[in-house]
């Protein structure tokens, strides 16, 4: 009798989805949180909204979205009753309890996640909180996945992590010469506490993607509804209706964000997330800050320096071998389960 391969083994995803469509969702993905950055910025010139209730109105935003996506796909066409077949079958595999849990834990860890980035941001600044979360991430989810999932990061995978945390620090502190960054210890403490968040997020997904029961669209609408309750009184006290002198075009920055980099973003994340291992995933998510300066340049009109050139090459360098490198090792793998297929007839 032949043998039947892992998904996760094989490249493939219980749900049918290859690493190759995983990597471009993660590129993807990472490019559109890339703009959440400038459009909170608008947000925070034209009004007195506050770090928290952005955070809020955005997943709260996100989750409506994503709801009204799930219904509208259920009802688009005959692909979609094959696609609603495959997910319930997913969703039928997995214990309700398990389900519940792996909901909250994702979204706890989210809320955790965005939260405490914006109180590093608020207290050390943005490159020193930039730096501290986004360049301390990909070192706990490689160390992570090495202990819990067994994922070795190899020769190519340490260059690629090393070139990547050198551009980021490079693209984010290029450019405050003469001390211009502060780091304060709270800051720091925040964004390790953040990127702890992100790591686990990350690994759990892997996790959840290898087994083959999770259903990944489920865990991204519902965590949204969890992180929306987790900071809904936390922007009450802040303040969840902010005071502008423009109300419609406040109102268009927030759909964008809710939408594009939260909803679109979000799900192609934990889609690609399940796929892809866990050290890939971290480095090709560094995409955030490229893409935030590629848009700080071209959109804000912010010099095009030294810094800002080297830094993004060298991540987008790091991301390219990377994402090379995953793919031709899920063709190996693949091709492997083969030859084992027929040699088991």
């Amino acid at each position: 009798m032949p043998t039947v391969p892992n998904p996760a083994e094989s490249g493939v995803a219980a749900g049918g989805l290859g690493v190759g469509r995983g990597l471009f969702y993660l590129i993807v993905a990472g490019i559109a949180w890339g703009t959440a950055g400038a459009a909170a910025a608008l947000v925070f010139r034209d009004s007195d909204m506050g770090p928290v209730s952005l955070s809020f109105w955005r997943c709260a935003g996100g989750f409506v979205l994503l709801l009204a996506a799930r219904g509208a796909t259920r009802l688009a066409s005959p692909r979609a009753s094959a696609a609603r077949l495959s997910t319930a079958r997913v969703a039928d595999a997995e214990p309700v309890r398990r389900r519940v849990r792996r909901i909250l834990v994702t979204g706890v860890a989210l809320a955790v996640f965005q939260t405490a980035y914006f109180a590093s941001v608020e207290a050390t600044g943005l490159a020193v909180g930039t730096v501290v979360t986004m360049g301390s991430g990909p070192v706990l989810i490689a160390l992570g996945a090495r202990l819990t999932l067994g994922e070795r990061l190899g020769h190519g995978g340490v260059v690629a992590v090393l070139g990547a945390l050198t551009g980021l620090v490079v693209l984010v502190l290029g450019d405050e010469g003469g001390g211009g960054a502060t780091v304060r210890p709270a800051g720091v403490v925040w964004g390790l506490v953040s990127a702890a968040a992100y790591a686990a997020m990350t690994l759990l997904t892997r996790r959840w993607g290898r087994s083959g029961t999770a259903d990944s669209s489920d865990t991204t609408v519902w965590a949204f509804a969890v992180v929306s309750l987790c900071l809904l009184p936390l922007a009450a006290a802040e303040g969840l209706v902010p005071h502008t002198a423009d109300p419609a075009r406040a109102a268009v920055y927030l759909l964008y964000i809710a939408a594009v980099p939260t909803a679109v973003a979000y799900a192609l994340y934990f889609a690609g997330a399940a796929v892809v291992r866990s050290a890939t995933v971290s480095v090709i998510m560094l995409l955030e800050p490229v893409g935030a300066a590629v848009i700080a340049v071209a959109l804000l009109g912010e010099d095009l320096t030294a810094a800002t050139v080297a830094g993004t090459a060298l991540m987008l360098a790091a991301v390219t071998g990377l994402a090379v490198a995953e793919t031709r090792g899920a063709v190996a793998q693949r091709r492997g389960a083969t030859v084992e297929g027929r040699v088991s007839l």
